[in-house]
């Protein structure tokens, strides 16, 4: 499994067993590493991470596939984040009614094919290209990676290809090539030239702008001690604790503990400076943390876990810390995760987020269209129905 035949002329393709079979530099250039429109998720370093440290491996059914399209001089020119997937657990989209569906006509949903970063609920580009490409060079390669995903599919007998979380430039793609569109929500902040805390809190309702300031001063009340670390400031112990906190939760959700601890250090070799990491002491104990992200506009907001319970402490780390460090650095957004109807109080407001499915048996793809009609519509009521609870007064919320 090494290769794949693009109709197109004086490009070759490849399929990776890992990333590591490829330069760092030449994925990265893929990657819009020096713009607003970095990721840090699809970065050579966050993938690998992930692989060197076992994390996403074919033993715990992430078997990478990466596709990568290269001129004749083997100049990458475009790639894909792909996997063979064994299961449907750490995608955030979830399609286990699909599988038993499957399984109920007596066929095999098994293995699939996933076009994502494991184990993060992030938009962010899928079908990538190098950077300084013209417009309409990106375009062509993007068109030429969406239909390898199906031939992918289709050369090994995969029951569908499955593209989490992708940015709207590649929804349109993989659309146009056939594509089965699902929406879902989250809950985003988004900075409007915020000169400081206050100036975004002067935003809110008056009654939410209170709660807000009684929450934060509750989390005060606790003694904890909120320290905000950042690249080469985050040291072994650091890790180490957080990693307790990562288990404990995951533990407390009845979940799986999906990243070993290694991949927190091979993170923070990786990309030091992409990490925000905050933690909380209590009697020179680190107690509480939140992992996060720093992309070219966005804090990416991740992890939490703490092994102490007090008020408010958890709003304040992942959600107050946040919104600070965004204005602090004229970021344009805050993503905190998955789900969360609790964080609109909060200020964060519902967002619609996406994925494309294609499905190689099509009695089975007519079903799952009528479906995600219907999905879809139930989606745009529930959004309409947040907004109107949104806690901004109503002049911002025309914004």
């Amino acid at each position: 499994m090494n290769s794949l035949t693009p109709k197109e002329n004086n490009i070759h393709s490849q399929i990776l067993g890992s990333i590591n079979e490829i330069d760092q530099n030449q994925w990265d250039a893929c990657t819009c590493l020096a713009s607003a429109l970095y990721n840090p998720f699809i970065s050579y370093g966050f993938l690998s991470a992930l692989e060197t440290s076992r994390s996403a491996h074919k033993d715990n059914g992430w078997q990478p596939a990466h596709i990568i399209i290269q001129d004749d001089n083997q100049n990458l020119l475009a790639c894909s984040p792909v996997y063979i997937k064994y299961h449907s657990y750490g995608e955030y989209v979830f399609d286990w009614a699909w599988a038993e569906a499957y399984q109920r006509l007596g066929e095999a949903y098994y293995p699939k094919l996933q076009c994502c970063v494991p184990f993060s609920p992030v938009t962010g580009p899928r079908l990538l290209t190098r950077d300084n490409l013209p417009e309409n060079e990106k375009s062509r390669l993007r068109q030429v990676l969406a239909r390898m995903l199906i031939e992918f599919a289709q050369k090994y007998k995969m029951s569908s290809v499955h593209v989490t979380f992708p940015c709207k430039p590649d929804l349109k793609i993989l659309d146009e090539t056939g594509f089965m569109i699902r929406h879902g929500l989250q809950f985003h902040w988004r900075n409007q030239n915020y000169k400081c805390f206050d100036d975004w809190l002067n935003t809110l309702s008056s009654r939410k702008r209170k709660n807000i300031k009684k929450e934060r001063e509750k989390a005060y009340q606790s003694g904890v001690e909120i320290h905000t670390l950042i690249g080469s400031d985050i040291k072994k112990e650091h890790w180490d604790s957080f990693y307790q906190f990562y288990q404990l939760t995951v533990d407390q959700k009845w979940g799986q503990a999906y990243l070993k601890r290694s991949f927190f250090d091979y993170l923070s070799d990786a990309i030091p400076d992409d990490i925000v990491l905050i933690l909380g002491k209590e009697k020179n104990m680190w107690v509480c943390g939140a992992l996060n992200l720093l992309g070219g506009n966005t804090l990416f907001g991740r992890n939490w876990g703490s092994v102490v319970e007090y008020p408010m402490l958890h709003f304040e780390i992942c959600y107050y810390r946040a919104i600070e460090i965004a204005i602090e650095r004229q970021l344009d957004y805050v993503e905190a995760g998955a789900q969360g109807v609790h964080k609109i109080s909060r200020g964060y407001l519902p967002t619609t987020t996406y994925s494309a499915h294609w499905i190689e048996d099509k009695k089975f793809e007519t079903a799952i269209r009528k479906y995600l009609s219907i999905e879809r519509e139930s989606i745009s009521k529930d959004k309409a129905q947040f907004n109107i609870i949104s806690p901004y007064k109503k002049v911002y919320n025309k914004k």
